[in-house]
């Protein structure tokens, strides 16, 4: 069996078809970027270079990348999600789209100088299985950036248990047609994310510190990113989380070494170098 669940790559597509990105502002993608890509190493991002994005969904990674290196082969599941990202990178002649699963990125039959999967393969089945085809397409020495949602392993009991008593909601919500799903994360947008992210940004100002407040992450996103995540977060059927002690024994079983976890939020972020 293919390591897909056809569910999630379908709601996806949806998420992305709806939520394109395209509303967000240069400075927002930006600093999205630099939060997720903080630890990778920018000497890669040269003309010389040929990376492989895997999971790419809207591209809004890419369009970042894009500009810097030689090519870039832009990898989903999704058919329609691949669409989205060549309507957002159409300006851009140095990137290739191909759709495809993990476990079939060996067809590629080419080796890659840098890849990176983020909030992707803790939607995949077998993650330790998608982390190792990643990495197996990528030459001696290439880095690899990896994101997977984490298990709250550094946060207290209080917290892990917020994220417990919302499991029963996602799995509900994620059963629903789009629409349901999207009129429904919506309003957990409205009346969760957005007074709990202003909370902890007041939190900030007045001198505490909001790094344990739940939804913190958003306290300088647009409603927008709130949404998409939200729709992301509770309209995804199928969703995994790793202890970053767990992630670095997927990475080194993977075939990776030189790791190193970002210390920043999202958690958990991580660099290796291919074998």
């Amino acid at each position: 069996m293919k390591n897909v669940d056809t569910n999630v790559v379908k709601g996806f597509g949806e998420e992305w078809d709806s939520y394109n990105q395209s509303s967000l502002t240069d400075k927002e993608t930006k600093d999205l970027f630099d939060r997720y890509f903080n630890i990778f190493p920018k000497d890669f991002f040269e003309k010389d270079k040929i990376g492989i994005d895997v999971g790419c969904g809207s591209g809004r990674w890419a369009k970042h990348i894009a500009p810097l290196v030689k090519g870039l082969h832009c990898v989903d599941a999704s058919n329609q999600a691949l669409n989205v990202a060549k309507n957002n990178l159409e300006s851009f002649n140095n990137c290739t789209f191909i759709n495809a699963t993990t476990d079939s990125l060996s067809s590629l039959d080419q080796k890659f100088d840098f890849g990176y999967s983020l909030g992707v393969l803790h939607h995949i089945p077998n993650t330790k299985k998608a982390l190792f085809d990643c990495t197996s397409v990528l030459k001696k020495g290439a880095p690899f950036l990896i994101y997977l949602y984490f298990a709250f392993d550094n946060k207290p009991f209080w917290y892990r248990l917020c994220w417990k008593l919302s499991e029963p909601l996602r799995f509900l919500i994620s059963r629903t047609n789009l629409p349901i799903r999207k009129f429904i994360t919506t309003l957990i947008a409205i009346l969760v994310y957005f007074p709990i992210s202003r909370f902890a940004s007041i939190a900030d100002k007045i001198g505490f510190n909001s790094r344990n407040i739940p939804l913190s992450t958003y306290k300088n996103t647009t409603f927008y990113t709130m949404r998409t995540d939200a729709l992301d977060r509770f309209g995804t059927r199928l969703e995994q989380r790793f202890t970053k002690k767990e992630i670095h024994s997927m990475m080194i079983d993977s075939g990776l070494t030189n790791i190193s976890f970002s210390k920043e939020i999202p958690f958990w972020t991580a660099v290796g170098y291919k074998k």
